[in-house]
């Protein structure tokens, strides 16, 4: 459950993954405001990732005021829905949050034809993982429904900050602010799920408990897996080629499964938000190109769980600390997007000589270059692949992310200290 900290500013509050994400008023298109309250027609669909059992909040931290809050988690809410599904919806004529709603899938079609009589938008809000839901095979998931992916909380969120906006990045100098007290390896182990900071919870314990229940439970709804220790080693493959170019060959060869498997495992990951697949942006500028995604995990503290790092301190001088830094820029680039109802628009970038680039930010024809370092100092051989690609491609914005606590500009790029994302 959030608690809002007792210096945050003005907040306001929407539904996460893993609880309740906090978006500072100032952000600039607050999904609250744009997705929630005004989406097309009368239906919001919520999107998280893979479910996991939570204490859910009461009708009191709802973000809209006249929408009661039901969760189809409780057992007797979901046989009230299941006996009289047109009498459970058709009560809440001022509105109303559905939360677990995947485990009532057969409420679309009475909802399809609530959405198509009703004018007023954003009546129903809908919480769940519809990648886990069994919808009938050329059933749509709800015309006249727009999505919202929230992934767990951001560090801004955490710190109580400005949201970050992207599409900024190399364009305005770093915001001055003081250093803060995050310690990099501190908060990279611990993740960024809600339930390890609202209750202070042991984050290997909780990550343990999660992963238990995403696979004994969550993921056997969605893919068959017969050898749970097989996926298991699956999962820890994948961490160890994180941030790599995907090869589904070998990761099938090393986990002793069929290249089909590893697809449909993968595919089941990537639909639960735990990985992302980095698409390759294609502008050649006349060189061959790499055009294998390369796999991200999405939050570094179950990242690290499943390399079996069991500290900050092991993590500040692990021979993964760096992959694990990029999954946390990746991240954050990621959750400024979506959180806003945008695509991401994310990519890599190299060439088959071995020039790459982190990630490139597309916003419309204008690319930007994103290196990322964990070291606390600046070197120089930092800025070698931003400076080739603004040769290449004759932008003149640049941007380096690093460990240490400064942001300025050098050799022609804006350097971001980690925390300003």
């Amino acid at each position: 459950m959030y608690t809002r900290p007792q210096n945050a500013p003005n907040h306001k509050t929407a539904f996460n993954s893993r609880g309740w994400v906090s978006l500072d008023a100032r952000q600039p298109t607050p999904p609250t405001n744009n997705s929630i309250r005004r989406p097309p027609k009368s239906g919001r669909h919520v999107d998280r990732p893979a479910p996991v059992r939570q204490d859910v909040a009461g009708p009191r931290r709802i973000p809209l005021p006249r929408h009661h809050y039901v969760s189809l988690e409780d057992a007797e809410v979901r046989s009230f829905a299941n006996e009289d599904p047109r009498h459970f919806l058709g009560q809440h004529r001022s509105g109303v949050v559905i939360d677990d709603f995947h485990r009532a899938p057969f409420l679309l079609t009475y909802l399809q034809e609530l959405v198509d009589h009703t004018a007023r938008p954003g009546r129903f809000v809908l919480i769940g993982s519809k990648h886990f839901m069994p919808t009938p095979v050329g059933q749509t998931f709800l015309e006249g429904y727009a999505t919202l992916h929230l992934l767990p909380y951001s560090f801004t969120e955490l710190a109580s900050l400005p949201a970050l906006d992207v599409s900024a990045l190399g364009r305005r100098p770093p915001r001055q602010r003081p250093p803060g007290k995050a310690d990099l390896m501190e908060t990279l182990f611990r993740g960024f799920y809600p339930q390890i900071h609202d209750r202070r919870a042991d984050a290997r314990g909780w990550l343990r408990d999660y992963l238990q229940t995403f696979v004994e439970r969550d993921l056997r709804q969605r893919v068959n897996v017969s050898d749970l220790e097989v996926f298991r080693l699956f999962l820890r493959m994948c961490a160890g080629r994180n941030g790599q170019l995907l090869n589904l060959s070998s990761l099938a060869s090393d986990a002793g499964v069929t290249h089909t498997t590893v697809r449909r495992w993968l595919s089941a990951l990537v639909d639960s938000f735990l990985v992302f697949l980095l698409p390759a942006h294609r502008r050649s500028f006349n060189k061959r190109l790499i055009k294998s995604p390369k796999l991200y995990f999405l939050d570094t503290g179950l990242l690290c769980h499943l390399l079996r790092i069991r500290s900050p301190e092991e993590l500040r001088t692990h021979a993964a600390r760096g992959a694990v830094f990029e999954s946390f820029v990746l991240s954050e680039l990621l959750k400024a997007r979506l959180h806003r109802g945008e695509e991401p628009g994310i990519y890599f970038w190299r060439d088959s000589a071995g020039h790459e680039i982190d990630f490139v930010i597309a916003d419309g024809e204008r690319l930007t270059p994103v290196e990322a370092r964990s070291g606390q100092t600046i070197a120089g051989d930092f800025f070698t692949g931003l400076e080739f690609w603004r040769e290449l491609s004759r932008t003149r914005e640049a941007v380096l992310v690093y460990g240490g606590d400064r942001s300025f500009r050098r050799l022609g790029a804006t350097v971001y200290r980690w925390s300003d994302l």
